[in-house]
């Protein structure tokens, strides 16, 4: 399963700059919504269509209801297909920024593995990939190939949650493993999500009485390795999904988008995350 984690890894690797890049509050602004928040839940629900907040907080699981919640309206400032067009603009604007470094064959080449996985990909439950899936690509063939990116990515992340739901990890609690393991700082969980102290405490507690983490809030080698397999039984549902290019086309393909990242890391844009 080493072939899937590292390509899931580098499909999210290569999405993720949209939702830290300027470029994309910039083009929120110009559809008249100002707050993170509220942007950032449009453009990642605008592939469903102008779906109200329950539904968003369905699919992205790990935020708190009054985190979601603020996304009301933001179908009144501009359609779904603006949201869309401006989240394709403002990837545009960021790609061409920071220079991303892959030449026209490289970027043909990636299309010629990812392009048959999203067609082959089995969408029953994923909704957010599918989604994605259903979305007419830009012209641009780099910001065609990163929507490529986010209908895989989010297919994994569509997965993630069964399986989370499977060892009944709670939307707050997910946050305060994920936190406690290192794989997200605590500060942008809590900011970003939205759960109060009450419930992060809460959701501490309870975790505690499963072993996973101590009564402060520190992992335990129960909780890491309870994590681990949470992974490893996202990554076998996520098996069938590279089938069709095999392990040495998904080892390929994580190599040829890396460059993406590079770029953003190189350009300062998750300076904030560490």
């Amino acid at each position: 399963m080493s072939d899937i984690r590292a390509v899931s890894g580098a499909m999210s690797a290569a999405h993720m700059f949209i939702y830290f890049v300027p470029e994309a509050a910039e083009e929120a602004a110009k559809l008249g919504v100002t707050e993170r928040g509220p942007a950032y839940f449009a453009f990642r629900s605008a592939a469903m269509g102008a779906v109200p907040w329950q539904v968003a907080l369905a699919t992205f699981y790990n935020f708190s209801p009054r985190a979601v919640r603020s996304m009301t309206g933001v179908w009144d400032a501009a359609s779904p297909e603006q949201w869309q067009a401006a989240r394709f603009a403002g990837a545009d604007r960021a790609l061409q920024r920071v220079g991303v470094n892959l030449t026209a064959d490289q970027i043909a080449e990636a299309r010629s593995l990812i392009d048959p996985v999203v067609a082959g990909a089995d969408y029953a439950g994923k909704t957010l990939a599918a989604a994605n899936a259903a979305v007419a690509l830009p012209s641009d063939p780099l910001v065609a190939l990163w929507q490529q990116i986010t209908v895989v990515r989010e297919w994994r992340g569509d997965a993630h949650l069964v399986v989370l739901a499977a060892h009944g990890l709670g939307a707050c609690d997910c946050n305060v493993l994920q936190a406690a393991t290192g794989r997200v700082p605590v500060g942008l969980a809590r900011s970003t999500r939205q759960w109060s102290d009450e419930e992060w405490a809460a959701a501490t507690a309870r975790l505690a009485a499963r072993g996973w983490l101590d009564a402060d809030g520190t992992v335990t080698d129960e909780g890491t390795a309870a994590r681990e397999r949470i992974e490893v039984e996202t990554d076998e549902l996520c098996a069938p999904l590279w089938a069709p290019i095999g392990d040495a086309g998904a080892r390929r393909l994580a190599e040829l988008v890396t460059p993406i990242n590079d770029a953003f890391t190189a350009a300062g844009t998750y300076d904030q995350l560490r």
